[in-house]
């Protein structure tokens, strides 16, 4: 785990112990945004109603269980998967403009993981930096663990800071509190997030605790409130450097997760000449081209115009009577946060798997 690059999903369900499952869950949380520890925040084109990525992640299966024992496997148990390459695959549309929204799935077969949700932010900005919130619709991420009784992790986002607007330097501070639950473990973890040091340094420090709890009564929100008696571990560390855990009756923290050696892993996309119209990197392939030219004025020129089309297709389904619909997933918005793969959502992932990018162009009125 700590000389390699980093996705650590796909090992999350590999522990026999409930526990250990659970502060695996934790080592993925970290390791997430890892390009934001190691590289600089920059604002996102807007996406495109209509618009997706897709691309998949090939990783070799050897990060131990964080706690217990657990072979390396396939979901199925049939195949030994340690020191093998397993593949994730992910996929993304924007299924809603306003507001706007993404969905996203990502999936790991082999191991019988996947992970969804809706992609949705909210930013204010306060005067000297960026308040960056969940979206109503981002309910969190959820993980499901098919060979484990269909285990179901919810991992909610906390508020973030966007910070050095008036130097030009930006970075990204957290001061707040999340959560992680799984219900048919009746584990949760309280996350919380230091805010910076007096003098302006950031700690970027994070505490937390996991315990049992009862999920038709969940009413525990703050560290402090968690009865020593359901206590199972706790966490402390610098979400940008190292996190230790500490189990129950024991005094010697162990090392969660080392993020310094670590490099996110290199994504596989589909070749240009396979890629659709309305998938992001062929659909802003020009505007990008200006922006690493350095000619700014093009780019935003390029950009102006792929918007207006944007507008003027938005005017038509209006003026139709259209009603556009997703193409990979079966909703726009789920009121429960877990969106739902459409026939052709399923299809896409299947033939990632199988490193086949072809699809037909959609012939809805997106982008």
């Amino acid at each position: 785990m700590l000389t390699r690059p980093v996705l650590q999903i796909y090992c999350i369900g590999d522990s026999n112990d409930a526990l250990g499952r659970m502060l695996a869950v934790l080592r993925f949380w970290f390791t997430k945004d890892l390009k934001y520890v190691k590289g600089k925040p920059c604002k996102p084109y807007n996406s495109a109603l209509g618009e997706f990525f897709r691309c998949n992640w090939d990783v070799e299966d050897s990060s131990p269980p964080v706690l217990g024992d657990g072979p390396k496997v396939s979901a199925t148990g049939e195949i030994s998967t340690e020191r093998r390459k397993v593949r994730v695959s992910y996929i993304t549309e924007q299924t809603s403009h306003h507001p706007p929204v993404s969905a996203f799935w990502v999936d790991c077969p082999v191991k019988g993981i996947s992970a969804y949700g809706f992609d949705q932010l909210s930013a204010k900005f306060t005067g000297t930096s960026v308040r960056v919130t969940p979206g109503a619709h981002n309910l969190g991420i959820f993980i499901n663990l098919k060979h484990r009784d269909n285990e179901e992790y919810r991992l909610t986002h906390p508020v973030a800071q966007l910070a050095g607007m008036l130097r030009g330097s930006l970075s990204v501070t957290v001061a707040d509190t999340c959560y992680i639950t799984c219900p048919k473990s009746r584990i949760k973890v309280i996350l919380h997030y230091l805010e910076e040091g007096w003098l302006g340094k950031a700690q970027n420090r994070v505490h937390g605790v996991v315990f049992s709890y009862d999920p038709d009564n969940d009413n525990t929100t703050k560290i402090k409130d968690v009865p020593d008696k359901d206590v199972l571990a706790r966490l402390e560390g610098c979400w940008q450097d190292k996190v230790h855990y500490t189990v129950k009756d024991t005094k010697d923290p162990q090392l969660l997760v080392d993020l310094n050696p670590l490099w996110p892993v290199p994504k596989i996309i589909p070749p240009e000449n396979e890629q659709l119209t309305t998938e992001s990197r062929r659909f802003w392939h020009d505007v990008t081209d200006a922006i690493l030219n350095k000619q700014y004025g093009q780019a935003t020129r390029l950009k102006q115009e792929l918007e207006e089309r944007q507008r003027e297709k938005a005017t038509a389904r209006k003026d139709q009577d259209f009603e556009w619909q997703p193409r990979f997933f079966t909703q726009a918005l789920m009121a429960n946060g877990r969106p739902l793969l459409s026939e052709d959502g399923q299809t896409a992932l299947k033939r990632l798997q199988e490193g086949n990018y072809h699809l037909e162009e959609s012939a809805g009125m997106g982008t």
